[in-house]
């Protein structure tokens, strides 16, 4: 049985569930036509979505358009219920460069409806993840307004998606935090924080290139058969 679990340094790490979050920057929100959440919008992937340190990722064509969304990745080494979100922080064991792959034609399908976005966010490898570093190793503060941490995305080379994590709505502390109120939170979990405007569609042979300031980066090839 394939065993479904991130990489923190030279541990890995078994991940019981992915959450996710939507709109949580402003610009993306913008982009795609949505109004700014009043509170953490959270939507789950199954861990079969995971796909780690890929080299490359395959989604069936038949599927429909395929979106990249870079993402900082947080993953916890303890759980908890009504966390605050200063226990909330301590919860984190490290971080980590992802992406959350979407079936845009599904979801807009979805949207539609009022269906739920299940199909267009939780097919299998919609979560490519890198290496993740410990976090006394990598600090990061949403207070500190770092705009010197970028998120970067590429797609055979060209800048798709660039922004300062800085402008995060909801910072990981306060998505976890949240997310205790209705989950058990436990060792493991993940966390995808959203992601930054500029979300776009990739091709069968596309070399995509996703990177954070001062963490492992992730690349690999897009497989659409």
């Amino acid at each position: 049985m394939k065993r479904y679990a991130v990489i923190l340094e030279d541990t890995a790490v078994p991940v019981p569930k992915i959450f996710c979050v939507g709109r949580n920057y402003a610009k993306h929100a913008k982009e795609m036509g949505a109004d700014l959440p009043r509170e953490p919008m959270l939507f789950l992937k199954p861990h079969t979505a995971l796909a780690i340190e890929p080299d490359a990722v395959e989604v069936p064509a038949a599927f429909g358009e395929l979106h990249h969304e870079i993402e900082l990745a947080v993953v916890l080494c303890k759980g908890g219920r009504n966390l605050s979100v200063d226990s909330a922080a301590r919860t984190i064991g490290g971080y980590g460069v992802a992406l959350d792959l979407t079936l845009r034609g599904v979801q807009a399908a979805a949207k539609k409806t009022g269906a739920p976005w299940t199909l267009a966010k939780g097919f299998d490898e919609s979560a490519p993840v890198g290496r993740f570093a410990r976090a006394k190793n990598w600090a990061w503060s949403k207070r500190s307004g770092d705009a010197e941490t970028e998120l970067h995305l590429t797609v055979n080379g060209e800048t798709k998606q660039r922004g300062p994590l800085g402008e995060m709505i909801f910072s990981p502390a306060t998505l976890i935090a949240y997310a205790s109120q209705y989950f058990t939170l436990e060792p493991g979990d993940l966390f995808l924080t959203g992601t930054p405007e500029g979300v776009g569609p990739l091709e069968d042979g596309d070399e995509v290139n996703a990177a954070i300031s001062g963490l492992p980066e992730l690349s690999f090839r897009v497989r659409r058969r």
